[in-house]
């Protein structure tokens, strides 16, 4: 696992190395002493296929049968990073970049295989790191994948003092025959939504300009309208939708399925959608969650623009026909995933309409 390396280069001889290169703001030991640490934490996300242990330079894992197909997507946690700071709460990021990248397969029909993560920062301190790694387990575990390595880079200067990013790459597989395209999409079939936790991982820097520079609100403030503070309400997890979502799939035929992250329902529907089809959304299916509506209210921030850059309490999308739509509710209502029908395929030249 190539974080052993910690972009350090070149092993350190003698004491007087070691003081040279920590007083330019690289510390090796706390490095190893910080991997040392999570190291029997990260031996618990082993799986079925991974053949490698943390420490070496590249991890390895037994590749699927010929019938299934890997699936691979990289993001990061983004701005949303600047409140776990100012909060001094780093335990949920590392869920949330886990939870992100396993949506973004799962959109395709796969479920993951293991995960590697990045963490940049100018000052590696070893309780965030250890706090941003013990999320990360937590959600590959949740998620029966291996964490199979990782790098963390010290590179000062280049970063901005206590601050740091997270970005994390998923494998995952699929069987050819299950793949899920979105290219059979029909008129007349019904579309699912999934309630989102919140923000998920997308919208922070305007949500963090209208909070607190508008609003002047702190991160130990109350949110308005809420019992919870503005940490509790920025920091919710990025939900992963695998568990309910699979089982759904071993069930009923999914047309097509999206994940909505950056730019909403309405850049991320039409992504999966046919030539020639149209995603007819009520926007009146649904609560929108109160966080929207205050920095709608607050930012003066426009109905619509609102719904390119938060997900506005929808989190996943699932298009099934209509008459596997009753049955596909039921599912997921078993599984407690809070399903809400909110539109349907029709005829169109646009991609998308939003009603309400």
């Amino acid at each position: 696992m190539t974080r052993n390396k910690a972009k350090a280069t070149g092993k350190r001889r003698d004491a007087k190395k070691k003081s040279a290169y920590a007083s330019a703001g690289v510390d090796i030991d706390e490095m190893m002493g910080s991997l040392i640490a999570v190291k029997k934490m990260v031996k618990k996300t082993a799986v079925k296929g991974l053949l490698s242990d943390i420490g070496t330079f590249g991890g390895l894992f037994a590749a699927p049968g010929k019938d299934h197909i890997l699936v691979a997507s990289t993001d990061g946690v983004g701005t949303k990073l600047k409140v776990a700071v100012m909060a001094k709460r780093h335990n949920t990021v590392g869920q949330d970049i886990v939870n992100h990248c396993v949506n973004d397969i799962l959109v395709q029909g796969a479920a993951p295989l293991f995960f590697l993560d990045y963490m940049g920062t100018s000052k590696l301190k070893g309780s965030i790191f250890k706090d941003v790694l013990t999320g990360i387990c937590k959600a590959c575990r949740q998620n029966g994948c291996a964490l199979l390595g990782g790098e963390t880079a010290e590179m000062p200067g280049l970063y901005p003092k206590a601050e740091y990013d997270l970005v994390g790459t998923i494998i995952g597989t699929v069987q050819k025959k299950k793949i899920v395209t979105g290219e059979k999409i029909k008129p007349g079939d019904l579309i699912i939504g999934l309630p989102s936790d919140g923000l998920h991982t997308n919208g922070y820097s305007l949500a963090r300009r209208i909070i607190f520079d508008k609003a002047k609100l702190r991160v130990n403030s109350r949110f308005p309208g809420t019992k919870k503070t503005v940490a509790d309400i920025l920091l919710a997890v990025h939900k992963s939708y695998l568990k309910p979502v699979v089982k759904l799939m071993n069930k009923i035929t999914v047309r097509g399925m999206a994940h909505i992250t950056g730019g909403g329902l309405v850049d991320n529907v039409p992504r999966i959608m046919p030539k020639g089809t149209c995603a007819v959304i009520d926007r009146a299916m649904w609560k929108t969650p109160q966080v929207f509506q205050f920095m709608e209210e607050r930012g003066k921030i426009d109905h619509e623009e609102m719904y390119r850059v938060f997900n506005m309490g929808i989190g996943f999308a699932i298009f099934v026909r209509a008459k596997d739509a009753d049955g596909a509710m039921e599912l997921l209502k078993k599984e407690k995933a809070r399903p809400i029908l909110i539109g349907h395929v029709e005829k169109g030249a646009s991609k998308i309409k939003l009603l309400g």
